[in-house]
């Protein structure tokens, strides 16, 4: 068992409970409807067209390894796997990588920077044949890896505290948090969807900024549990006949309060980043005019709900105003 497949078996079976593999069912889908929202006028028309899309889709790179084991390595790199200070001296470039660790090498412990970038080809492609479908495609899967990127414990061979015995950590930040303190977060941003000119760099660059909080994600929860017993840091509850361990939201909140704000933070950068790599895909396609496809149109109810949902974005009342997609639909569900 290796790369994807070990992070998602940690040993408190959380993932019965959260959507496996990263970033969990409402971060991804939120950072999606987010991302949309900071586009220029006829990208965000075009792409809250087929919302519903964008966010039920920002999920399958996770779903589609369950029948692609290629899909595993491309959603993380393990930088101690490849030397110190790996994540300021690894190539930018695929071919470069290849050269220097081998195929196998990368495949074995992960290589999302070259598949963001390769992905990135594919939505300029898609933009340029002005293909609906593969738009939506590429754009809900680039987001996803992009997220991927931005998500500490994707950048490290200790993904799931296994080595240090945190086992469970992946799952607890990345997804039993956000969902207990999601009410809490700023998910408003002044951003808007700017050109990328060197797009690998900025990839290394989010990696670089995500690896170097792994330090507090390990040193917090070793903190915070001091202050718990396994009782008082665990519950256990009976599910199909089986005893599964769940952190306690005692625990998952005194966590969260001492990360601070960064897993907020990580969020917004993320959907700051897939905003602006969707637009550079389509600045790159040479801007095509997507008003022109089929089914792009936004009705006149569309159109007023999107302004009603542009105004709750920027005033940071998403959740109040019952706007925030993934959270109503989890409900819901």
């Amino acid at each position: 068992m290796s790369g994807l497949q070990k992070r998602i078996t940690p040993f408190i079976l959380l993932l019965l409970i959260v959507t496996n593999g990263s970033w969990g069912f409402l971060v991804h889908k939120t950072t999606h409807q987010l991302a949309t929202y900071e586009l220029p006028k006829p990208l965000c028309s075009f792409f809250y067209k087929h919302i519903d899309y964008l966010q039920y889709n920002a999920v399958r790179p996770d779903v589609r390894r369950n029948t692609d084991k290629s899909e595993e390595a491309k959603h993380y790199i393990d930088f101690e796997a490849y030397g110190d200070s790996a994540a300021y001296k690894m190539p930018l470039h695929w071919n470069d990588a290849v050269k220097k660790y081998s195929a196998d090498t990368l495949l074995a412990y992960g290589y999302v920077p070259y598949q963001v970038i390769t992905i990135q080809q594919k939505l300029t492609a898609a933009f340029r044949q002005m293909n609906t479908d593969s738009i939506l495609f590429y754009a809900a899967d680039l987001g996803h890896y992009i997220e991927d990127a931005n998500v500490p414990l994707h950048t490290s061979l200790n993904y799931d505290g296994q080595l240090t015995n945190q086992k469970g950590l992946h799952a607890l930040w990345e997804s039993v948090v956000p969902e207990i303190e999601i009410n809490n977060y700023n998910l408003a941003t002044k951003h808007r969807a700017k050109y990328i000119k060197h797009k690998e760099q900025a990839v290394w660059n989010a990696l670089r900024r995500s690896h170097a909080l792994t330090k507090d994600v390990f040193a917090k929860e070793l903190e915070v549990s001091r202050r718990f017993t396994d009782a008082t840091k665990y519950r256990i509850q009976n599910r199909n006949g089986k005893e599964v361990k769940y952190y306690t939201t005692d625990f998952a909140k005194a966590y969260a309060a001492a990360l601070g704000n960064s897993i907020n933070e990580q969020l917004i950068y993320s959907a700051n980043m897939v905003a602006d790599f969707w637009y550079t895909a389509w600045v790159d396609a040479g801007r095509p005019d997507v008003s022109n496809l089929p089914n792009a149109a936004l009705t006149n109810t569309e159109q007023e709900q999107l302004k009603k949902e542009l105004h709750s974005f920027k005033h940071n009342k998403l959740i109040k105003d019952g706007f925030l997609r993934a959270k109503e639909k989890a409900g819901k569900e």
